[in-house]
Parts: structure tokens; sequence; C-alpha cells
């Protein structure tokens, strides 16, 4: 992986995001979500022991006491405030715990995912851009305005139905709104006075973010 000229420097929490080289669709079927929905569940935590496909390899009842385990005894490298997984890109809201630690959960993350995606579709090589892009989020103000961002992802892509944003079962929206999962809302909702609002707060922008998806390749490469 390319060196990086800005640390990420633990306790701070980044937007992180990579795309597929070539923009090529790599989360396609229901299954491939699901995959990565678990990797990113296994590899948020420091040290598991094992791969991730050699976990997916053991029976059921080996794998719920794996993830017991792994939760009650294991450290943490990151802390999950909100991701979206989409066709050809993921977006994540991280707060790095440890030196190192958001570019180790994205080197897992991404080597699991092309491996996977390569094996299945007999192919070789790269699957992600060279190197994930990380800023740092400044303040509270900031830290809303990406997560709706992260959120609306689907809906600006014209993947989904405003109306259907909560049960979007790819991102973390619908932690937000229903509660469960792996995902730390609280730090975001306590900025709101109930899921309610911060929902609202959310569909608000749904057509303004939806009509600047449609005009970005203007402005962007």
């Amino acid at each position: 992986m390319p060196y990086r000229k800005t640390p990420l420097i633990p306790g701070e929490i980044y937007h992180v995001f990579n795309r597929s080289i070539a923009k090529q669709p790599i989360f396609i079927t229901s299954k491939d979500y699901k995959r990565a929905l678990e990797v990113i569940d296994f590899y948020r935590f420091q040290k598991p022991g094992i791969s991730f496909s050699h976990f997916k390899n053991l029976p059921n009842d080996q794998v719920v006491l794996f993830m017991e385990n792994l939760t009650k005894n294991h450290d943490p490298l990151i802390e999950i405030l909100a991701f979206c997984i989409m066709p050809n890109h993921v977006h994540f809201l991280l707060r790095a715990l440890k030196e190192n630690s958001i570019s180790t959960f994205m080197t897992n993350f991404q080597h699991s995912c092309s491996k996977y995606f390569n094996t299945k579709n007999e192919r070789s090589g790269s699957l992600f851009q060279s190197m994930f892009k990380a800023v740092r989020i400044e303040d509270d103000e900031q830290l809303v305005h990406v997560s709706r961002y992260i959120h609306l992802n689907p809906v600006s892509s014209f993947i989904i139905r405003i109306d259907s944003l909560d049960s979007y079962p790819w991102s973390s929206f619908n932690n937000y709104i229903h509660g469960q999962g792996f995902v730390n809302t609280n730090h975001i909702l306590n900025l709101f006075k109930s899921k309610d609002e911060y929902k609202k707060f959310v569909y608000d922008q749904a057509d303004y973010q939806q009509k600047l998806d449609q005009i970005k390749h203007l402005t962007l490469e």
C-alpha cells in the first residue's frame, strides 16, 4: 500500500472511502453484500486469530461461538460510526482506536473482498484503488453532515427511493432507526432529540444530494 502522508491519529474520527478500479461493480448479489458485512464485523477486531476465509469454513455452531468470543475477549481496532456499501465503492465513518488501526482494517477488508471477487470471477490483480481516502472529521457539525451524505448514497445513486432508505440492508441507516448491529450510533444520535429527528435531518437533504450526484461528473474526475 502506498505511503500515506497524513497520519491517521488514534482517537480521531475519519470519513474513509474507496472504490473499485475503473468503477467496476464488485458487490452485485445479496450474497456479496452480506459477506462484506460479515467481513466488516470480523475485521473490526484486533488479531481475530484466523483469516475470514477460514472462519467461513467453520461449522455454524463454531461460527457463533467464535464471534461471541471475539466480541467479548478481543480489543476492537476501530469504532464504526456509520457505513454504506455501494455496488462499486464503500464509505465508513471510523474512529481510530490504535496506531495504524484504520489502515489495518481497510487492508484486511479490501484484501478479503478482492480474494473472494477474484476467485468467484476467475480473475487476478487489484480490485480497489491503491490507496483509500481518509478525511478527518473536525467537529460535530461536519460529523452529522458526513453521516447524512453516507446514508443518502443509495438514494443519490438512484438505487432505491427515499422511502426505502431505512430498510436498505447494506448501510448503517437502518441501525440508526431500528437499532442493533455493530455500529456505535450513540455519538451521532446524542446530537439529536430523537431518532425521528435524525431521520428527518437525513431525508430533508435527499433531493438536493440527488441533484448534486447527477451533475458531479461535470466538476469531478
